[in-house]
């Protein structure tokens, strides 16, 4: 079944140009959902609508009782400017797919097509998870919270592009048990002191001397509390504070990330930002608010599910284009890992970096793209995965 897949290679790639052209943000997604109900129902796929979200749960349902498994593709883009001079490129000022979430909808589509044409070749039921939000890891939680799991035995994801490093040459599968990316969850600082003229700053507590030293006492968070065998990450990204050069300010504001691949890690980073931040400010005669607004947890991939899913690509692809082990978790999230937590399952990547074609530029990039050649791949791994699972034939 799954050789069938290379013969939808224009359709996909005429599919992910037209989702490219309308990137959509965060949960509402209208144009998004049009085309991808528009298809399902020309395929003759049943599917169900949230009424929370624009996410979409499409069923296919095989010759005979058996598992029920899951894949999943998301939909949202980026609020990005998108730099790249193609004739596909957005429609939609300011918005970018900068992630590679077309290929992915495109794919499952595609997926969809070659299931619902070999209904009899498998037993039980495969469920496709259209879904919203992962760019503010809060759409697998909505579809989680709307039933999407119930009854499902087993999930798979894919993510194409460059993440797990540009010199995984395009068209290679990197399919590992254990850990493969890292929680993600971001921290809001906002301190307050007493403004004043810069002239006398005596006369005031400055939150912008505050700001600097939390900063600092923050990062000996890393390298005196935390274990370096135990990766993790806290960046400040983003600082605002004042109007004029002379002036000391009321407040301050910091905005950043925590990343780790351990979730006793996770907990424990929130927790220091919080009791250093507030004595920090305190040691200088200000305060401050902490507020942790939590993303995803890390993406930790079923062993079992993993190997199944890197043999059934093996099949798929070809074991040289299979890459089984890494030397090290990518640092990104998923929300993804919400799924994970809930049923086993895997979450893999499909490189599409290729430096000739310009297309190993770093995700959530203006110019970020990907090689189109391989898009046919995600449902040959995916339909080997339903077939090793599901198949009549085993």
């Amino acid at each position: 079944m799954w050789e069938n897949c290379k013969n939808e290679q224009a359709h996909i790639v005429a599919m992910r140009r037209e989702l490219h052209k309308i990137p959509e943000l965060g949960f509402d997604l209208p144009k998004t959902k049009k085309f991808v109900l528009e298809e399902l129902d020309r395929l003759g796929v049943e599917y169900k609508c949230s009424e929370v979200d624009s996410s979409i749960v499409a069923t296919i349902c095989g010759t005979g009782e058996g598992k029920t498994i899951a894949f999943r593709a998301d939909m949202d883009a980026l609020p990005i400017i998108e730099a790249n001079e193609v004739e596909y490129i957005s429609q939609h000022k300011g918005k970018m797919h900068g992630c590679g979430h077309d290929a992915h909808t495109a794919m499952l589509l595609a997926t969809a097509k070659v299931l619902t044409e070999n209904k009899d070749k498998f037993s039980g039921k495969i469920k496709l998870f259209f879904q919203t939000g992962e760019e503010i890891a809060r759409g697998a939680e909505v579809m989680i919270k709307d039933g999407a799991l119930d009854g499902v035995d087993a999930i798979f994801g894919l993510h194409i592009g460059s993440i797990m490093g540009k010199e995984i040459s395009s068209g290679k599968a990197v399919i590992v048990p254990g850990c493969v990316m890292a929680s993600y969850d971001k921290f809001v600082i906002k301190v307050t002191g007493k403004g004043c003229h810069g002239s006398t700053p005596e006369k005031g507590v400055d939150p912008i001397n505050i700001a600097s030293h939390i900063v600092v006492n923050l990062q000996a968070v890393l390298a005196r509390e935390i274990a370096t065998t135990k990766p993790s990450v806290l960046t400040f990204g983003k600082v605002t504070g004042g109007d004029v050069y002379n002036v000391i300010p009321n407040e301050v504001e910091m905005e950043g990330t925590i990343r780790a691949l351990d979730e006793e890690v996770r907990q424990f980073l929130a927790r220091r930002i919080d009791e250093i931040a507030k004595s920090t400010a305190e040691t200088f005669g200000g305060t401050c608010e902490v507020e942790i607004i939590w993303g995803a947890p890390p993406v930790v991939n079923d062993e079992e599910m993993a190997l199944i899913a890197a043999d059934a690509a093996s099949v798929a692809i070809g074991e040289d284009m299979v890459i089984r082990k890494v030397e090290t978790p990518n640092m990104g999230g998923e929300d993804f890992a919400c799924y994970l937590q809930k049923v086993p399952g895997a979450f893999f990547f499909l490189s599409s970096a290729d430096s000739s074609k310009g297309t190993d530029v770093p995700h959530h990039n203006p110019k970020f793209n990907i090689d189109e050649d391989v898009l046919y791949k995600g449902p040959a791994i995916f339909t080997s995965i339903a077939m090793k699972l599901l198949g009549n034939e085993k």
